[in-house]
Order: structure tokens, then C-alpha cells, then sequence
């Protein structure tokens, strides 16, 4: 366990660790661009130069590893003045475009320039021209002349998607990043580049020119997309989410995310919501709050159940929910109502178990896991085969969030159609559910707390970041709902008696 000081206080590495992992491990301010925790080292940028006392020379922080008795230093002059001068160098033909730049904000030579440049340029040729606006593949756009060829993006092709379409052509100022003849940036992790590139050069077409990131705040969660269960920081502002990116996770997904999961934010916002419950009474459909509908809602099972046995009521769940709601509305359903009629409803069953060996999994739910072990919990084993609708008077089916990777919702719809009340319980609308259903509105996983447990058996806590339809509610708020109502008739009965 080797030990240096760093800007005068020392510290303790692990063996073969480099200054640059020292700075980290200190939370040391050091400027760096090609550089990255998930990558090889390439030391290209040359920005993270360090003053070695009793070395004439400065050396790269990235690539040099720590020496017992090691003194080192980023705040001498001599650092601060190489520091200005490789910015200078970067930015001989970087284009002065930041008020249109998709970057601005939250760009690296924005604030290496403030903190090391301020300077005169005495560059006296003109800047070479590149290409802009080139579209890469389905999700990436390159603006050429703001790239400063930390090899980032080559590196993550090469080395973590494993997919080789970029790489640097030409030499000299007319090197660029580019794509091989016949071979577009077309694979299942590729806005991962676009993350990773300190400078605006890499930008996302489904994020771009849409928000300026100073307007946006951001909240850390789960991605629901799989069952991976990447831990993610999701980007709003009161006109509903606009972005997704991947959070470090060791355990997880590392620093990494899908293209897949980038789309979760979708669903949340208001033009795919439901809004307001709809409920059906003696054939009439009736728009009405969801405290109203939830009443209604526990007055027809307890009802049903009493005339009809708790065999006539049933639930379907999908992996989509939390921990904490499973145990609320299982719980309901077997100690309340007394009925086992519960069932799991998988997404694509043929490719459930399917699992790309990175992240990607066929189980397109953040919480099947969950789902099994609550119920396990009662003895229930949830097999799809032993739901019969003929026999069932109501069904409660806790709808999926993310319909999209549902594509069997219309057919289960229209196999529902022969019980004669169906709640769905759905964050979003759909043109599937038969109209004359029920549906009620529910949060969706940004609205609320909860726990995910994903197939590594990992639970994960995530908060609520953000309320979307505020007249949705959560499964367990749901029955905390039922349960009050229930409590107040028995009451007033009791009264009257």
C-alpha cells in the first residue's frame, strides 16, 4: 500500500494504482480528457500533466503509476502554464459555437478554459473545416469540428461493446472520428459514446437541441427496462423527463447503460398517462376520481367475494412493480379476500430468459424477482396456464408501465373479455384495454418509493423523484385505501347496530 502526497496531504493507494486514481480517490480537482474509469489508458490529451517533486520533467497522471514517498502537485505554475497551453492546442480548430451547442453546460473545455485558459490565442492560421451534423447510426450524430480526438468513443467500441465501428482516419489536423465503410454506429449500447465525450462532438438525436441543461433537474433511480436493474440519474424539468443516463454501479451495470433503457422516461410523461379512472357501472363507463374508483373498486370485490366465494375474484401482476406494493396487494388478495387466484403475466415468454451476457436481458422488468419471492411468501406459484377466466366474476390485473415490450396486451385484453369486471390498474393508457373496462391510474416508478430486486438477487432502494399525475396512485396506497374504507364501514355497521 504505497503512500504520496497530493497538493500536500497524503494518502494511501492500492499497489499499481496511478496519480490520476489517487486524485480520485482523494476527490482532488485534475483536468483530463481522454481518460476514463471504464477505459484503457490512452494519455492523448496530455491535460492531466503533474509536477513530480524532484522530477524535471512533468508527467501524465494517468498513466503514471504512484511510488512510495511520492510528492505531487497540479497547482504549480508550471502545471497551470502546460495546462493553458494543450488547451490552446485543442482549440485551434474547435469552432466557437457554444451558444448552439447541444454540450453547453456541461462541457469539459467550458470548464477546463475557466479554470486553466482565459487566455490570448496566437494561433494565426485559420481553422480547419470539418464535417457537422453526420449521422453515425440510429442514435448518434457527430459535429466533427468540435472533436478533440480523445479516442473515447473508439475505445468503448472496441473495448466494451465490442462492435469496432469508429475509428480515427487521416493524419495530422484532418484527423476525425468516423465510421468504417458499410458499418454505421448500430448497436444495442451505442449512447453510451455519447456520454462519455467530454466536448459537444457526440450528441444523442433523441435528446438533441430538445432542453438546455441548466433548466433540468435530475434525480437518481432504477432503470425498469430489465431486469438488470442499472442504476440510472434521470433529467426533468416541469415539463415532464427528458433523458436517461447511467449512474456507477460496480455491482451492477459499472458505468454503462442500454440504448433500451434510455427510453424509460417515455411512459412517464403526461401525453402517455392516464389521467383520470374510469369505472363501469350496470354498463355505464363514468370518468370519477381515483379516490372514488378505488372505493368502488373495494366495494365490488368484498361484494363479489360474499356472494360468490374469494375462487371469483382474481389478480394478475406483472414484474413491474415494487417490493413493497406486492406484499401490500398479495397480501390484501390472500388474508382479506382469502383468495389464491393470483397469476404472473411474463412479457414474451419465448424470450424471457434470453441474456446478451453484458447487460441486456429478455425479462424486460425491473422486479421479477420481487415478484416471485412475495409470492413464494404465501404459497403461490403464479403459473399463467391455471388462469381461467370463464370462472372468475372480477379480475385486478396490475397493468405493465412500459407497453412496448408487451406486445401480447391486446390478445391477453381480449381473453379477459369474458369476466365480467376487469380493473386495470395502469400508469398509462392504451388502446388495447377494452373501454368498458376499468382502469385506474397509478404512479409510475419515478412517482414513488420502492425496492427492485434484480436477477442477481440484488435489492436496490430508489426514491421518488418527481410527480407526473397527481391523481395516480401506488399499489400499496391502493390498499392502505381499501383498508380504511373497509375499517370505516365496519364501524358505521357496528354504529347501526
Amino acid at each position: 500500500m504505497p503512500k504520496c502526497t497530493i497538493n500536500g496531504k497524503e494518502v494511501e493507494v492500492q499497489p499499481g494504482q496511478t496519480i490520476m486514481q489517487a486524485f480520485h480517490q482523494m476527490k482532488e480537482e485534475i483536468a483530463y480528457y481522454c481518460w476514463h474509469p471504464g477505459l484503457s489508458v490512452a494519455g492523448v490529451c496530455r491535460m492531466c500533466m503533474v509536477d513530480i517533486e524532484g522530477n524535471p520533467k512533468l508527467q501524465i497522471a494517468c498513466n503514471t503509476p504512484v511510488v512510495e514517498g511520492m510528492k505531487i502537485s497540479n497547482r504549480t505554475e508550471k502545471v497551470k502554464d502546460a495546462a493553458k497551453w494543450t488547451l490552446d492546442f485543442h482549440l485551434i480548430n474547435h469552432p466557437l459555437d457554444c451558444p448552439i451547442c447541444d454540450q453547453a453546460g456541461e462541457c469539459g473545455l467550458q470548464e477546463f478554459y475557466m479554470a486553466y485558459g482565459k487566455y490570448d490565442p496566437e494561433m494565426a492560421a485559420p481553422k480547419q473545416k470539418k464535417r457537422k451534423a453526420v449521422d453515425l447510426g440510429p442514435t448518434v450524430v457527430l459535429d466533427t469540428e468540435r472533436c478533440i480526438l480523445c479516442s473515447r468513443c473508439v475505445r468503448f467500441t472496441d473495448e466494451v461493446s465490442k462492435t469496432h465501428e469508429l475509428g480515427i482516419f487521416s493524419r495530422g489536423d484532418h484527423s476525425e472520428i468516423g465510421t468504417f465503410e458499410n458499418k454505421p454506429l448500430d448497436n444495442k449500447y451505442s449512447t453510451n459514446v455519447v456520454d462519455i465525450c467530454p466536448v459537444g462532438a457526440l450528441t444523442s438525436k433523441d435528446f438533441r437541441f430538445r432542453q438546455r441543461v441548466w433548466y433540468l433537474k435530475e434525480f437518481n433511480s432504477i432503470c425498469n427496462g430489465c431486469s438488470t436493474g442499472c442504476n440510472v440519474k434521470i433529467s426533468y424539468n416541469q415539463m415532464g423527463l427528458y433523458r436517461v443516463k447511467p449512474v456507477y454501479n460496480e455491482k451492477v451495470n459499472g458505468h454503462w447503460m442500454c440504448d433500451e433503457g434510455r427510453e424509460i422516461y417515455k411512459p412517464v410523461n403526461l401525453d402517455r398517462r392516464l389521467k383520470k379512472a374510469r369505472t363501469n357501472s350496470g354498463g355505464k363507463v363514468t370518468e370519477v376520481e381515483t379516490a372514488s374508483a378505488v372505493r368502488q373498486m373495494g366495494e365490488l370485490l368484498k361484494s363479489t367475494v360474499a356472494k360468490h366465494g374469494p375462487d371469483s375474484v382474481g389478480l394478475v401482476l406483472t414484474g413491474q412493480y415494487t417490493n413493497e406494493e406486492y406484499e401490500a396487494l398479495i397480501s390484501y388478495f390472500v388474508k382479506d379476500l382469502k383468495s389464491k387466484k393470483i397469476f404472473h403475466w411474463k412479457n414474451d415468454p419465448e424470450k424471457f430468459d434470453e441474456f446478451d451476457g453484458f447487460l441486456l436481458r429478455g425479462d424486460k422488468n425491473p422486479n421479477t424477482a420481487g415478484l416471485k419471492k412475495s409470492l413464494d411468501a404465501v404459497g403461490i406459484k403464479g403459473d399463467w396456464k391455471d388462469l381461467e377466466p370463464a370462472h372468475l366474476k372480477v379480475l385486478v390485473v396490475a397493468a405493465p408501465e412500459n407497453q412496448v415490450v408487451y406486445p401480447d396486451t391486446a390478445a391477453k385484453a381480449a381473453g379477459f373479455a369474458k369476466i365480467p369486471s376487469v380493473i386495470w390498474l395502469t400508469p398509462t393508457r392504451d388502446t388495447n384495454y377494452d373501454l368498458s373496462q376499468w382502469q385506474i391510474p397509478v404512479k409510475s416508478f419515478a412517482e414513488k418509493n420502492g425496492t427492485f430486486i434484480n436477477a442477481q438477487g440484488l435489492a436496490q432502494k430508489f426514491k421518488k423523484g418527481v410527480s407526473i399525475v397527481h391523481d395516480a396512485v401506488s399499489l400499496e396506497e391502493l390498499v392502505e385505501m381499501i383498508s380504511v374504507d373497509h375499517v370505516h364501514s365496519h364501524v358505521q355497521a357496528e354504529a347501526r347496530l
